[in-house]
């Protein structure tokens, strides 16, 4: 069995499914919450890799919402950088055998000149969320390159399912229709930014299952993605299937990001052939349990 991993970042979206589910597999996962350990503090983070001595480190810890990076991109840059780089000194330093995997980001792309988009795309980030993710990424090549550490960089696309906030598309859609549920109305004005934007979406399950796939590849950049795009109107179709509520669509001007790439989808050939790796559960399934999710949350509420 393999020695325990750190998971940072284990109280987010991503970082509770991936914690649950290396817990299932019968892994040991050390989660210490963002009360526990501070990220930002460099000797907080060296202690802590000092005292747990994990065999394997998954970094999710971010902030990761595009739409909040252009309210404050200074806040963005600087703690996403020196979350990263606080970690893998801790580990250059504490736990040089440790693999290392961060969890990087399709954003780093940009507008890709040919899609399907691979890992040899240039970076060429336009939000700052993305330059962030792109400087951690460039910074887990430096240390692999330089110190020798065993440095994965996965660049998930979007992922959705349940347990995701309102601040991404998937998760904002899914709760406007379960307020207009739980609330008993016929309808529902659900409000989105460009209903044109296409993405590629992940069930953030199959994106957990390849986190803890990669981590034991050489160090480099996998690509996680399912290769299809879709806009924000494919999404509400297929959630109209799955609610007797009338979605009615609106634009909502205030949520209309700058610099919007009109599309992109990636290419994981590169981890399929690695590990075997592919997405597992379909679109139809994640945005149910997104919803169901919503539903269960708002019905707690009330």
């Amino acid at each position: 069995m393999p020695g325990p991993a750190l998971v940072t970042g284990a109280g987010g979206f991503a970082g509770r499914h991936l914690t649950e589910h290396l817990r299932e597999r019968g892994d040991e996962a050390l989660a210490p919450s963002s009360d526990e350990v501070d990220l930002r503090d460099a000797a907080a983070t060296r202690a802590l890799v000092r005292e747990q001595q994990p065999e394997r480190v998954f970094h999710l810890a971010a902030l990761a919402s595009v739409g909040r990076s252009w309210d404050d991109p200074a806040r963005t840059l600087s703690e996403n950088q020196a979350m990263t780089l606080n970690l893998l000194e801790a580990v250059r330093h504490e736990a040089p055998r440790a693999r290392v995997l961060i969890a990087s980001s399709g954003e780093v792309y940009g507008a890709p000149a040919e899609l399907p988009v691979t890992e040899e795309a240039r970076l060429a980030p336009e939000n700052p969320y993305a330059l962030s993710k792109a400087t951690c990424d460039l910074l887990g090549r430096l240390y692999a390159r330089s110190f020798g550490l065993s440095v994965v960089r996965a660049r998930a696309f979007n992922h959705a399912g349940p347990g995701q906030s309102d601040d991404y598309v998937a998760g904002t859609l899914a709760r406007q229709v379960a307020v207009a549920e739980v609330a008993g109305e016929t309808s529902a004005a659900v409000r989105t930014g460009n209903p044109d934007s296409a993405r590629d979406f992940t069930d953030v399950r199959d994106v957990v299952r390849a986190y803890a796939a990669a981590i034991d590849l050489e160090s480099g950049a996998y690509n996680v993605a399912s290769g299809r795009a879709l806009t924000v109107i494919d999404l509400i179709e297929v959630l109209r299937g799955q609610t007797a509520v009338e979605i009615r669509h609106e634009v909502d001007p205030q949520r209309v990001r700058a610099n919007d790439v009109p599309e992109i989808r990636g290419s994981a050939a590169r981890l399929r052939e690695a590990t075997g790796w592919q997405p597992r559960i379909a679109l139809e399934q994640t945005l149910a349990d997104a919803l169901a999710h919503w539903r269960d949350e708002l019905a707690r509420g009330a």
